[in-house]
């Protein structure tokens, strides 16, 4: 039997919840979002209004923990995503994600995301992976789902332009992913992100908070 305790404390004045979940092997997982069942990204009413530096705060003592929570899928980006790349300087509220604070992450095939041009597209392998977590006005802070986009070869999936969507839950349940037998789960994803096509179908984080690497200039 394996437990999965929740991690909870206070940083900042807020109280933190980052995952509580028992998971018995041989028996499904209870997805769940911040408390209860989604299949939508659940909105925030009163979200936390946080300035960068304590977001950023906040994110560096919970980090670590969100990530164990994702590594239990088995999933291999949620098992690494936290060695690779962050392009952004500090969470930010994503509105398009429920109000939650979110954090971007690339691979290193996916080197030339925030660059694209109208009609580029990232390379075969290439995958971004986006962590969050919800402040809510009364100071509770709740860890969210972590976000896959992976890049696949070129035909394998052309109504969404050859990316696949998986959606991992806090406690490392599998909500959704696009090339299984959940693909209904996650279906909206790329409702979204069409609206983006003519940058691979990919958002890009908002400028304030764009990192600049030296590096690829």
């Amino acid at each position: 039997m394996r437990f999965l305790m929740a991690a909870v404390s206070t940083v900042l004045g807020l109280s933190v919840v980052i995952a509580a979940a028992l998971y018995i092997p041989g028996q499904p997982v209870f997805a769940q979002a911040d408390g209860i069942k989604t299949q939508r990204h659940f909105k925030i009413e009163r979200p936390a209004d946080l300035t960068a530096a304590d977001a950023l705060v906040l994110y560096e003592k919970i980090g670590k923990n969100m990530a164990r929570g994702y590594a239990a899928s088995g999933n291999e980006a949620a098992a690494s995503y936290r060695k690779w790349r962050r392009y952004n300087s500090a969470p930010y509220r994503s509105a398009t994600h429920g109000n939650r604070y979110v954090n971007n992450y690339g691979n290193a095939k996916a080197a030339r995301y925030g660059k694209l041009k109208n009609g580029d597209s990232l390379p075969q392998g290439a995958v971004l992976v986006k962590d969050s977590f919800t402040v809510t006005g009364d100071g509770d802070v709740f860890g969210g789902a972590l976000f896959t986009m992976e890049k696949l070869a070129p035909g394998t999936r052309p109504e969404y332009a050859d990316w696949r969507y998986v959606m991992v839950m806090p406690d490392g349940s599998l909500f959704g992913d696009s090339q299984g037998e959940t693909a209904g789960k996650v279906a909206f994803c790329d409702g979204c992100h069409k609206a983006v096509a003519e940058t691979d179908r990919l958002f890009f984080i908002p400028k304030p908070y764009r990192r600049v690497f030296l590096q690829d200039n």
